[in-house]
């Protein structure tokens, strides 16, 4: 957190969570982070709702928030403020209904991905209400963070060197929160306060990521207050999100395949597991100092590249149809000495995909790792994303102290509420198998798999008109899932700013001039 915690699950990130912003081919020499945030007027009442602005986004909004205790077995005791927006629909068809759209993470906000969601779920604004929630803990909602380190100082510091539970311990001591009171049921109570609040009926559910498994909670305290529910990057409830080395594994594996199976990456990376497993031994030795040029500001930066670093900015980079690309010239060029590339990949999560890393520890502490068995524990220690998490995690949760949740939060989701599930098979975080899991005990339920899709099939492909269709129709049983199929990859780039095949002494061939993917 402050340093230890903070800087591995920096390197790591969060074992499950959403990202959606646009990368593209200057992220090898540049990146620049722009946060997402609710500009409103000043609004001190608890319950009050105001005409507001959210940047990236022309259009007026509607912002509010509620009080809700803090501790709801407390009533009388400290409350705190679940920070809201409405996206009004541009032509409602029911108002009684709207549909609500929960992050990721767990920790991202709700709120400061408006953008994307807008975007994503604009058929659905055609007709229904869209509602932002920032969970608690997260964004505006009494956030749970603390302050990390800046980049040129995550860039030189060598994260084994710190004490996670010391780290975490000064984390605690500077939040002014209970963070036993910053699981998932405790949320969930604030996202049904805020749609009472609202006065809508009925929700259509939208989770990504964690939020799926906030909408699966959803379906099994509140399912009468639900109209559709769709999960994409589905966590099911049976899973702990720490048991994913697995799924991080088979990510690379399909990146290499698919590399080798591609004429031109192939030809310019031939090696390219070879390549990786080279880098791997190399840092697992030792880390790697030299000066870089900042990616951000082009200034000669020391680097220490750790073997934390370089896996945990090639898997932050598995999570995108755009920064996957990159991946097999950034590995290439790091087996020959070249750490540039790398660290602009590495730079895209320095702001920890907007994840708020106390609410962060509280669900995972709490609903995740008292719940791994000693089998699972051993399976997913086999792995070096699995081992990393299980250290980080069995560290910092000794200092967070939360409360187990009950054995039964793991139990299957059951219900016949109209459910579309939606996986990617490229996806690092949560691979179609979870999609399965979850399926389970739901009967009324279709689940889609997008083959050339990462995390967040909607996002990436025709999954948002599905969702349209299923909020539409409320019924599962037309959908069709054929325009998954459609070919989303983006070409490999063969080096810092061309995916077209590279000129040699001898010409190319003909059909080596065409799109990596084609």
């Amino acid at each position: 957190m402050l340093h230890g915690m903070y800087s591995q699950l920096r390197a790591q990130i969060s074992p499950v969570l959403w990202r959606h912003k646009s990368a593209s081919a200057a992220i090898l020499m540049a990146v620049g982070m722009i946060p997402l945030a609710v500009h409103a007027e000043e609004n001190n009442a608890a319950t009050t709702q105001q005409a507001c602005y959210v940047d990236g986004l022309s259009e007026q909004m509607q912002c509010g928030a509620i009080s809700v205790p803090e501790n709801y077995a407390k009533p009388d005791g400290k409350q705190i403020q679940i920070h809201y927006v409405v996206m009004p629909a541009t032509k409602p068809s029911n108002r009684q209904e709207a549909l609500l759209a929960i992050a990721g993470g767990p920790g991202q906000s709700a709120i400061e991905n408006a953008q994307g969601f807008d975007r994503m779920l604009s058929k659905v604004r055609q007709t229904e209400d869209v509602i932002l929630i920032d969970q608690r803990g997260t964004g505006q909602s009494n956030q749970l963070q603390c302050i990390g380190d800046a980049f040129d100082s995550a860039l030189a510091i060598d994260e084994s060197l710190f004490d996670t539970r010391v780290e975490t311990q000064k984390c605690l001591d500077e939040l002014d929160a209970d963070v036993t009171q910053y699981g998932s049921l405790n949320a969930l109570k604030d996202f049904e306060a805020v749609r009472a609040h609202l006065g809508y009926q009925k929700l259509h559910l939208y989770g990504v990521s964690y939020g799926t498994r906030m909408a699966q909670l959803y379906m099994r305290h509140y399912p009468e207050s639900l109209a559709t529910v769709t999960l994409d990057g589905v966590v099911p409830m049976q899973q702990s999100v720490l048991a994913i080395g697995n799924a991080i594994a088979r990510a690379f594996d399909l990146l290499i395949e698919d590399c080798s199976n591609n004429q031109l990456c192939n030809k310019q990376f031939p090696d390219l597991k070879a390549d990786l497993d080279k880098v791997d031994a190399e840092l697992t030795q030792a880390p790697k100092i030299s000066l870089v040029p900042d990616p951000l500001t082009g200034e000669a930066t020391k680097l220490t590249m750790t073997r934390s670093k370089f896996k945990g900015a090639l898997r932050m980079a598995l999570y995108s149809p755009a920064t996957r690309s990159l991946i097999p010239h950034a590995i290439h060029q790091a087996a020959n000495g070249n750490f540039q590339p790398i660290t602009g990949l590495y730079a895209m999560s320095m702001d920890n995909a907007g994840i708020a890393m106390g609410m962060h520890a509280s669900v995972v502490c709490g609903e995740d790792w008292q719940r791994l068995t000693p089998e699972l524990r051993e399976q997913t220690n086999q792995s070096y994303f699995g081992h990393e998490m299980l250290k980080t995690f069995a560290e910092s949760c000794a200092v967070w102290n939360m409360p187990a949740v009950d054995a039964s939060f793991g139990d299957a989701i059951a219900g016949d509420i109209p459910t579309l599930l939606l996986s990617g098979e490229l996806d690092p975080a949560t691979p179609p198998s979870w999609g399965e899991l979850a399926m389970e005990k739901l009967t009324n339920a279709k689940h889609f798999v997008a083959p050339y899709a990462t995390h967040g099939v909607a996002y990436q492909s025709c999954g948002n008109d599905l969702i349209a269709d299923l909020v539409e129709t409320g019924s599962v049983a037309e959908l069709d899932a054929a325009c998954l199929s459609e070919d989303i990859r983006r070409n490999f780039y063969l080096n810092a700013s061309t995916v077209e095949a590279i000129p040699s002494d001898d010409a190319s061939k003909p059909d080596e001039q065409t799109a990596l993917n084609q």
